[in-house]
């Protein structure tokens, strides 16, 4: 027992991260490429300009994942790439580079998995209003069908957003991430609300235009808390606090769960939210939740961190502090293996819909050593522990379909810049070559083994 067969072993990018050619062959700004030139919003200065340079370097780049095994490979589509204004006119130059890549793929025997919306907004559509414009839903859906229609045939697999608790809550609530705005909780929740109505017109679309054959999901994130121990009492207590809102009204309330979710997979937004923003709400009009839980076919989500928690006297979740020198990653985010066991079997508890890990990774101070190559032993650590955890979620029922380690390679990491390196792959910004570290060698043995070897 534990993963099946034909298990999507896999890694992940997102195309602002690592595409680079920003201003070539026809592709329109983005609300990162006009974010990045704004002084002190990102790390040192860094843009996405360049990147991994991946536009130019993607033949390469699918052989690395040849070369580590990778059966599945999930990327995101640049919509400004695609369609420079957001609507209308077509750039052929962008969309042939996704053929060209999704042709090369295939030739390598990986499965592509196309994300359309990986945060990359065009600045023009922006310029209109972004998600607060009721036009938004149709402008995503008229992107959707340029690129179903054209890579279909091919692309069997199709998420529609990509997190959608970060771009809203860091782009437009707390303003760390592009446009970089600080807008008010009416507003975020008017943008969420025509965030999920482009979600399921994008489903619509994809089942008219797309093969039979194809299944589209999304993915989302949040934390995946889990019990500090196994007793009922406490295991109920960390399924509450994944589901539950957040008790307080503030630029964090796009964090959560069941906002994004319940909404997608259960036809309605969960009562504690409608209470808690009642005063906020946008008007949802009659036929909206119909189209927002458009049926999908699988629930992506991206795992990183969890949080203990006990059960009070009451059952109530108490959020238990980490004990001193608990170990975390580069970016000094927690390491919980935990989470990639009680996160995917809570939501395949709720939600009853086939799970992919969508992102799970760590930042790593990683450097090329004297010998040439680069060893990074506490990310291999940290995949074997977590991916254990999963492997345990799927021997006890829980339907997991794949793993998407992030990332593929080192790359641009939001307002990080190029501080942070995520990648089974080295890349020397400096001359763009490429390393596979250690913990890419290490991947391609449990791929081997189907994870039988963890």
């Amino acid at each position: 027992m534990g993963f099946k067969e034909d298990f999507a072993w896999g890694a992940a990018t997102a195309s602002y991260q690592i595409e680079g050619a920003a201003f070539e062959e026809g592709k329109g700004l983005s609300i990162w490429d006009v974010y990045c030139t704004q002084p002190g919003k990102v790390y040192e200065g860094h843009t996405g300009e360049v990147a991994c340079d991946h536009y130019h370097r993607y033949k390469e780049d699918v052989q690395l994942m040849k070369e580590m095994g990778i059966k599945a490979y999930r990327f995101s589509i640049s919509w400004p790439r695609v369609l420079p204004y957001g609507i209308g006119e077509i750039n052929e130059a962008g969309l042939a580079f996704y053929d060209r890549l999704v042709d090369e793929l295939i030739e390598a025997g990986i499965e592509p998995y196309v994300t359309l919306f990986h945060w990359d907004f065009p600045y023009e559509l922006h310029k209109k209003g972004g998600w607060m414009n009721s036009e938004s839903p149709s402008w995503f859906a008229e992107y959707t069908r340029v690129v179903v229609e054209r890579l279909s045939n091919r692309v069997k697999n199709f998420f529609t957003f990509n997190e959608p608790q970060c771009f809203i809550g860091f782009g437009y609530s707390r303003g760390v991430h592009a446009p970089g705005l600080k807008q008010s909780l009416r507003d975020t929740l008017a943008m969420a609300h025509n965030v999920l109505l482009a979600h399921g017109h994008s489903v619509r679309v994809i089942r008219s235009y797309a093969p039979k054959d194809v299944k589209v999901g999304f993915a989302p994130t949040a934390f995946m808390n889990y019990p500090c121990s196994e007793k009922p009492e406490d295991i109920e207590a960390a399924k509450r606090s994944i589901f539950e809102m957040p008790k307080e009204v503030g630029e964090n309330w796009a964090w959560n769960v069941t906002w994004w979710s319940d909404s997608v997979l259960l036809g309605h937004y969960p009562e504690d939210g409608l209470r808690l923003l009642k005063d906020y709400l946008p008007e949802i009009k009659e036929g909206d939740m119909e189209i927002i839980s458009e049926p999908i076919d699988f629930l992506g989500h991206n795992i990183y961190t969890g949080r203990a928690i006990k059960a009070d006297e009451n059952g109530d979740p108490i959020y238990l502090t980490r004990e001193a020198g608990s170990p975390k990653t580069a970016l000094n985010w927690p390491i919980t293996p935990e989470c990639l066991y009680w996160g995917p079997r809570f939501l395949y508890e709720r939600y009853q819909k086939p799970i992919y890990v969508t992102e799970n990774g760590m930042a790593c101070h990683d450097v090329i050593s004297l010998d040439g190559k680069v060893h990074d032993p506490n990310r291999i650590d940290f995949l074997h522990r977590y991916l254990k955890a999963l492997r345990r979620a799927a021997e006890e029922g829980v339907e997991v379909q794949g793993y998407f380690q992030w990332s593929l390679m080192d790359n641009f990491e939001w307002h990080s810049g190029y501080a942070e390196r995520f990648g089974l792959v080295y890349v020397d910004y400096q001359n763009q070559n490429r390393i596979i570290k250690d913990s890419g060698y290490w991947y391609k043995s449990v791929i081997e083994a189907n994870g039988r070897n963890l």
